[in-house]
């Protein structure tokens, strides 16, 4: 499901961001260190250009696509046989319903105070997306960070790679607009690098637990909790690496880099250990 796609600064900062590092990584840094219309350099700018494409394609899918939606006639039926578990309220253990959205919560799902509405699987709002991150765009919200690491990194290289080049007209260029633009291009290159590369561990530990960033805080608390009553607290959603994998970037390994999403479902029931152990679906 597709959204209208609504810009905010936090995504004109981005655009601006990405138009800059990649005109200044083909036309100076490839050009400096190899030549932009040498057979090194043509390649490195149709790589990098892959790239970037990806990592555009992927943000911009990242943007427009609705996160996922409550059906309006959605209600928990308890006496399914098949879903012995339902999420209820820390307190009252009554079943989840948002009073501000009028709609029974399925499992996993959370009210964005943000969007002002729940969303499906809920991981968190992104300001840089200016959307939630939920069960509809979860694995194309990572696939846009694995490429966006990858762009930054090889951008960096490139950058490093150029400074490297020394010669009377480089240092003649690098005095005026180049020496600018190394230093810019330096400036967002290293922090996007460091930054994106910690979030994208973050979330690969996330979905190897089966986690969202939600259910991993709440988990902090739900442990402590079971801790000091002398339980033992495991996360029902916990499948097993290999099948948490799957259950966000597929079944198909050569498609978790692309961003397709006809396994997903409907987002309104997911499968937990209990299903694993009796050999059911979701």
């Amino acid at each position: 499901m597709k959204r209208g796609c609504r810009f905010s600064f936090h995504v004109s900062v981005i655009v601006a961001a990405i138009v800059y590092i990649y005109f200044s990584t083909v036309f100076i840094f490839i050009d400096q260190w190899f030549g932009l219309w040498t057979s090194p350099g043509l390649l490195n700018a149709a790589v990098f250009t892959f790239f970037a494409v990806m990592f555009v394609y992927t943000y911009a899918l990242s943007i427009v696509t609705d996160p996922g939606r409550i059906p309006a006639s959605f209600a928990p039926d308890v006496e399914d046989a098949d879903n012995p578990i339902h999420e209820i309220k820390r307190k009252g253990g009554d079943l989840r319903y948002c009073q501000k959205c009028s709609l029974h919560k399925p499992p996993r799902a959370h009210h964005c105070r943000v969007c002002n509405r729940c969303v499906l699987r809920m991981d968190h709002h992104c300001v840089w997306l200016n959307n939630c991150v939920g069960h509809a765009n979860y694995k194309t919200f990572f696939v846009f960070i694995v490429y966006a690491v990858i762009s930054c990194i090889y951008s960096l290289v490139l950058l490093c790679g150029s400074l490297t080049v020394d010669s009377a007209m480089d240092e003649e260029q690098n005095e005026g607009s180049f020496r600018t633009a190394y230093v810019i291009s330096g400036l967002l290159l290293v922090p996007l690098s460091t930054a994106l590369t910690f979030f994208l561990c973050w979330h690969v530990y996330l979905i190897l637990q089966n986690k969202t960033t939600i259910e991993y805080h709440e988990g902090v608390r739900a442990m402590w909790l079971a801790e000091k009553g002398g339980y033992l607290y495991s996360h029902p959603y916990n499948l097993g690496a290999y099948e948490n994998l799957i259950s966000v970037l597929g079944p198909n390994i050569f498609c978790w880099l692309f961003p397709t999403s006809k396994h997903i479902g409907f987002g309104l029931r997911y499968r937990t250990g209990v299903d694993k152990l009796a050999g059911t679906s979701a």
